[in-house]
């Protein structure tokens, strides 16, 4: 017999004995190696769907978060524009107030100073008159203690009446 070329009776047995193992493995390990493979195939599957959902979620997530932090950059912004605007406004405020101040003390103090000059002028009006009239009255009683100085001053005062 030829140990290369196989008989017909080892290839006939050979053919009987896969198709019984076939069979026989068919129905004890076929169904339930289908079975967990599909249950894996199912379990991976899941899986994948479950990691491409999550990962939409962290897309959405990170849109939110972004508009969030976008939406508080904006509201600080404003905020700060506020803030620079109250103060602007707090700085030109004091500075009127202060600058109405200032002029109501200057007005004061111009209403002061007009007060204080007039009645300077006044006292030194009344000083001179007074003088004046003190000085007139010594010379007066020095001209008329004289009959001929007092005639002479009369004439010269009815002189300068006439001109005037």
């Amino acid at each position: 017999m030829d140990l290369v070329t196989p008989g017909f009776g080892l290839v006939f047995w050979t053919i009987i004995s896969f198709l019984i193992l076939l069979i026989v493995l068919r129905k004890l390990a076929w169904k339930p190696i289908l079975g967990a493979l599909s249950d894996r195939e199912e379990g991976i599957q899941n899986a994948l769907d479950a990691a491409e959902k999550a990962k939409l979620e962290m897309a959405n997530l990170n849109a939110d978060n972004e508009r969030l932090l976008q939406e508080a950059r904006a509201e600080r912004e404003t905020m700060m524009k506020e803030a620079r605007e109250i103060k602007s406004k707090m700085i030109s405020d004091a500075k009127e107030e202060a600058q109405a101040e200032a002029n109501k003390t200057i007005a004061n103090a111009q209403t002061a100073i007009e007060s204080e000059k007039k009645a300077a002028i006044s006292e030194l009006k009344s000083t001179v008159a007074t003088l004046s009239v003190d000085i007139a009255e010594k010379m007066v009683k020095g001209q008329l203690s004289d009959k001929s100085k007092q005639l002479e001053l009369v004439n010269s005062m009815l002189n300068d009446a006439k001109l005037n």
